[in-house]
């Protein structure tokens, strides 16, 4: 038999760690708790978890301060991270942190389950193939522009070409609502005012809801620009379907197209 997954639950609702714990131990996994990131700390070595799910604001030691400790020299935490943290929270660790999933408080606790059995069956290499998409529905594309006359430009072509759309204004945004609604495509800009597009790319591609989410970033059709955000790319080396020199609505409109070519 299987030893049981281990989970180090760091959050100081205790209402809500005890509940948390309770279902989670209730579906089989062994759950070590704490109450600040400094004691989630001195438990870590003893708990070896296989997941920590860690709460962002906390007295003695927060969420950001704890995930900074378990980094390694290359800034990668040395463990699989399952975010808890308040909506307007969402910038500060979207930033500065690369973890395997997050959830926004509220939640449902089915949500929570579900997204624990994703990251650990991920990392167990377990991890299940997406749902195809349903052919009778039209595909979803979230569009990422800080710009809303550019946004809407982009949209009202998507709309107009039978596409169901969703437009976001900012990275942050673009992370929570991608995370949340698993769109087909993702069309982002590489200048978003937050937090950069490939950036955005990069976390959301670690995370194993959205790593078959298909991304298209592009730019403004300027040498200059261009040059800065295919060097950044390749340095990053992100995997996504299309990098776009943007001129106008058609070089959007083709590459989402392009991209969805085998399943239309």
């Amino acid at each position: 038999m299987d030893e049981p997954k281990k989970i180090l639950l760091i959050d100081d609702e205790i209402n809500l760690q005890q509940l948390v714990k309770v279902v989670l131990t209730s579906k089989g996994y062994s759950v070590t708790t704490a109450n600040n990131g400094q004691d989630g700390l001195e438990k870590l070595e003893a708990a070896n978890p296989d997941l920590i799910i860690l709460d962002m604001n906390m007295p003695v030691m927060g969420g950001v301060e704890f995930y900074q400790r378990i980094c390694d020299a290359w800034s990668q935490p040395k463990y699989p991270i399952l975010i808890l943290t308040a909506r307007a929270n969402m910038e500060e660790f979207f930033k500065g942190m690369d973890v395997d999933g997050f959830m926004a408080k509220p939640f449902e606790i089915d949500d929570l389950l579900a997204e624990v059995q994703r990251i650990l069956a991920k990392r167990s290499g377990a991890l299940k193939a997406a749902k195809p998409r349903d052919e009778n529905q039209p595909p979803s594309i979230c569009v990422a522009e800080t710009d809303a006359q550019t946004c809407n430009k982009i949209g009202a072509a998507l709309l107009s070409a039978g596409y169901t759309v969703h437009l976001v204004h900012s990275g942050t945004e673009a992370i929570e609502h991608i995370f949340r609604i698993i769109p087909d495509i993702a069309v982002i800009s590489f200048a978003l005012n937050d937090i950069s597009g490939e950036a955005v790319v990069t976390k959301l591609k670690k995370m194993p809801k959205t790593q078959d989410v298909k991304f298209i970033l592009y730019t403004e059709d300027t040498p200059e620009k261009a040059i800065v955000a295919q060097s950044m790319i390749k340095k990053e080396g992100i995997e996504f379907a299309r990098f776009v020199k943007y001129q106008n609505v058609e070089d959007i409109l083709l590459a989402v197209n392009e991209v969805l070519k085998p399943n239309r």
